[in-house]
């Protein structure tokens, strides 16, 4: 499972506020925590106003990149702000792209920066009309998405189909959904990612962790790639380590156990 750790972000009450009064120090903490915890790469999400949203990024990028060599996931809504950092060269080495859509030319102007590089790419199932409730839909976005990349020649391997998880609270189908996508997109596209935002299915949910911790087994079990997550969380870490034991992905459980003995998920 490749980990994107979501805790430098914006939208999170702490980080919104640690980025208003420049306390370096939370986000040093939380970058070096999440690498520690096991992230292969680390979102970089200001979610500001737009007009301080590139100097916000700039500046989350060198304290995150001055502590830790995990590459990043440059996340924003808009793909010309995106191009800009990369064209610019403002990372030590290529990260992950989160990310393009439907909606007007995004992949258009993201996917001819990122050809024939280690860049790797978020897509999200949404176009013009926002996000589809109805999954045949999402897939049928993922599809045109991906065949953008090999127009493009962007390597399909360095493409991660996020399905937009809906939640539970809302739409009672969004596990069986979700595991339909998953599949489904592998179908079409075998070397192609399908990563998700684990997290959204249990919004305004009691217990929420359980759901979390579930949903990750279900779309593990249905062919999940990558997870926007927390990794620090023990719940989470701790049932994608025994999920891939269980379907012998971890033949004998040894990164179960080693997981176990270095202290990454729940007590010794």
């Amino acid at each position: 499972m490749i980990i994107i750790g979501e805790k430098i972000n914006g939208a999170i009450p702490s980080i919104k506020q640690a980025i208003a009064e420049k306390n370096e120090g939370l986000i040093v903490e939380r970058t070096i925590a999440q690498a520690n915890a096991g992230a292969a790469f680390l979102d970089c999400a200001p979610s500001t106003a737009t007009e301080i949203e590139y100097e916000t990024m700039v500046w989350l990028i060198g304290l995150m990149q001055g502590c830790t060599d995990t590459p990043l996931c440059i996340d924003s809504p808009d793909a010309n702000l995106l191009a800009r950092i990369i064209e610019e060269d403002h990372l030590k080495r290529p990260g992950m792209v989160n990310s393009v859509n439907e909606e007007g030319t995004k992949c258009e102007t993201i996917f001819p920066l990122i050809a024939g590089t280690d860049w790797e790419v978020v897509g999200l199932t949404c176009d013009q009309e926002g996000i589809p409730a109805d999954p045949v839909k999402k897939v049928e976005i993922a599809k045109r998405i991906i065949d953008k990349a090999v127009k493009y020649g962007v390597e399909l391997n360095k493409l991660h189909i996020d399905p937009c998880v809906m939640a539970l609270a809302t739409m009672p189908s969004a596990m069986s959904d979700f595991a339909y996508c998953i599949e489904n997109i592998h179908a079409y596209a075998p070397e192609v990612k399908v990563t998700g935002a684990i997290s959204n299915i249990s919004f305004d949910m009691p217990a929420r962790k359980y759901v979390n911790m579930n949903c990750m087994a279900y779309a593990i079990a249905a062919g999940l790639d990558s997870a926007i997550m927390d990794p620090c969380s023990d719940a989470m870490m701790g049932t994608i380590y025994a999920c891939e034991a269980l379907r012998m992905t971890d033949k004998g459980g040894r990164k179960y156990n080693r997981a176990y003995r270095k202290g990454l998920f729940g007590k010794k």
